[in-house]
């Protein structure tokens, strides 16, 4: 076997398509192709167009594919996309040398010169149910994942033609991300068109362990036997562990799997243990042991995500030049949209007094998204009935203020805004605006990052990159990022309420450190942004750990 790998990637989002991204997934399905081209293999990227990048500038037709899904032949077409359409490699600049290491150098460089990674996007009029553009459909709660099941179930239908005609050149490794991919390997072992798929090495990674894509067998328009009629059931292998009479995609991928992989080492520990509520403990979510045993038989590997490095960071922005980029983006945001919301009034109204004052001493800072998962800890009540978040803003009161970005579930947003619309030392600016994120993450103090549960997170990362050290909860990627007073400031605890109670803690203790001892603070944030998570060495170990051992 050659020392060069052709890889085949197949996710959901790919950031390095623009409008490619949601989440995480995005970000790790534009860098880690990068990095592993960097080490000389040949890598396919390959997404649903969504009605919308097969129509790009640079996007090419290279071949038709005709499956059989449900009762009839669908036809799927396959382009590439070149150029315009597909975001350039980040340039390595002057400055940036500073900041990465001589291999990091070396990588970037490789890099930069492309051509080892193909973005390839499948077309067909249902990858567009949740709207031209749109990656995921809303489904109501009494049929979850229904469109997008069958979505990515007849995306995954396509994946396995396009390989079996080689309208795809066949890879060595077949590279699957989360549920929605994981159809293929249901296919690949049940399917007798793709049984010569078995033959491909195949590697599942979780990104998020809580959507699993969980639909029935049989009897509903998105289920198993509507998808695929002709394909043999085996029901102990898709089986949900709970609901017996439902197939669980990423149960059956982590069952079916050579390799299955997770964001963080931190994260393949915990998920092998059950969820606990009572604690706050976020585990397998049921499928911890499928989880157990895919560790027992050594195919259970947790790889660190990494972060780009080879850009500059930014500069931190006098105050009053981050006010006004944060007036510009708000009111160009209500102009564009042509209404104006409750919550962008509040925000516009609230940031107009801080314009008079003097530079706050702490900026606290918060990016993301609002989430069950990112939040709950904010909005956790202690038996006063104070929510942790105005907690913390009590102890900021009168020495700094709170910039919370980010959009999500509607409860949440309104949860933020009715607690900033009695604390005037709090903006919450709702909406993602990367301009804003990209000088908050460069501008703040403190980023505060009290995740429930974290597989491996980016935010964090990225502040550490600018210098600004983080408050996280030590779960998941946050722990094997983010040391206690050594980059940044971590809490835990056994149950929800100490955490809540521990997360005040440690939020008071980081503010007085800053206050009370310059130099400690200054040690936490050159060690936070002396920390490096690098792709390169993420993308080496994807080779050794889940790529090579049957192929060598």
């Amino acid at each position: 076997m050659s020392d060069k790998l052709r890889i085949m990637m197949v996710a959901s989002e790919n950031d390095a398509i623009n409008g490619g991204k949601v989440g995480g997934i995005g970000d790790v399905l534009r860098d880690v192709p990068r990095a592993l081209a960097g080490l000389g293999h040949e890598l396919m990227v390959v997404t649903p167009s969504y009605g919308l990048f097969h129509q790009r500038t640079g996007a090419r037709k290279i071949a038709s594919v005709r499956v059989r899904f449900g009762q009839s032949i669908e036809t799927i077409d396959v382009y590439t996309l070149e150029g315009n359409a597909v975001k350039p490699t980040p340039p390595l600049t002057d400055e940036a040398t500073a900041q990465v290491t001589e291999q990091a150098i070396e990588q970037a460089a490789k890099q930069v010169a492309r051509g080892h990674v193909t973005t390839i996007v499948l077309d067909h009029p249902l990858f567009a149910l949740g709207g031209v553009g749109n990656i995921y459909c809303s489904d109501p709660p009494e049929s979850p994942f229904a469109s997008d099941a069958n979505k990515f179930a007849l995306f995954c239908a396509g994946v396995c033609e396009a390989i079996r005609t080689e309208s795809l050149p066949r890879p060595d490794v077949l590279h699957l991300h989360d549920w929605h991919s994981a159809f293929i390997a249901i296919l690949r072992s049940f399917d007798p068109l793709y049984a010569e798929l078995q033959a491909i090495r195949c590697v599942f990674s979780i990104h998020n362990l809580a959507l699993q894509g969980i639909r029935p067998f049989q009897h509903h328009a998105s289920s198993l036997e509507n998808w695929y009629p002709t394909v043999g059931i085996d029901h102990p292998q898709l089986a949900d562990p709970r609901w017996p009479d439902c197939v669980n995609p990423m149960a059956a991928a982590i069952r079916l799997a050579d390799a299955v992989h997770t964001v963080s080492p931190n994260y393949a520990n915990e998920i092998q243990r059950p969820n606990d509520t009572q604690a706050g403990f976020h585990g397998g979510e049921g499928l911890e042991d499928d989880l157990t045993q895919c560790a027992t038989q050594q195919r259970l590997f947790g790889i660190l995500n990494g972060c780009d490095y080879t850009e500059s960071p930014l500069p931190p922005q006098p105050w009053t030049e981050l006010l006004s980029l944060m007036d510009q983006s708000l009111t160009s945001a209500i102009a564009s949209a042509g209404t104006l919301s409750a919550n962008d009034y509040l925000a516009h109204q609230g940031m107009q007094p801080w314009h008079a004052q003097a530079a706050p001493q702490h900026i606290v800072t918060s990016v993301g998204r609002l989430t069950a998962q990112k939040v709950n800890l904010l909005t956790h009540t202690n038996e006063d009935g104070v929510t942790v978040l105005e907690q913390l803003l009590q102890s900021l009161q009168g020495r700094g203020v709170m910039i919370i970005l980010g959009s999500g579930e509607p409860a949440l947003e309104r949860h933020i805004a009715m607690t900033t619309a009695r604390h005037r030392h709090c903006l919450f600016l709702n909406r993602y605006a990367q301009d804003i994120a990209d000088h908050l993450y460069a501008s703040g103090t403190l980023f505060l990052m009290p995740s429930s549960f974290e597989p491996c997170g980016i935010s964090q990362m990225i502040a550490m990159k600018q210098g600004q050290p983080c408050l996280v909860h030590a779960v998941g990627g946050l722990a094997d990022t983010v040391s206690d007073e050594v980059n940044g400031f971590s809490f835990s605890g056994d149950t929800v309420s100490r955490q809540a109670e521990h997360l005040v803690t440690r939020f008071e203790d980081a503010l007085s450190v800053r206050e009370s001892n310059p130099r400690q603070w200054a040690a936490i944030c050159k060690a936070a942004s002396a920390a490096r998570f690098l792709w390169q060495d993420a993308a080496q170990q994807y080779v050794t750990q889940l790529y090579r051992p049957a192929l060598t």
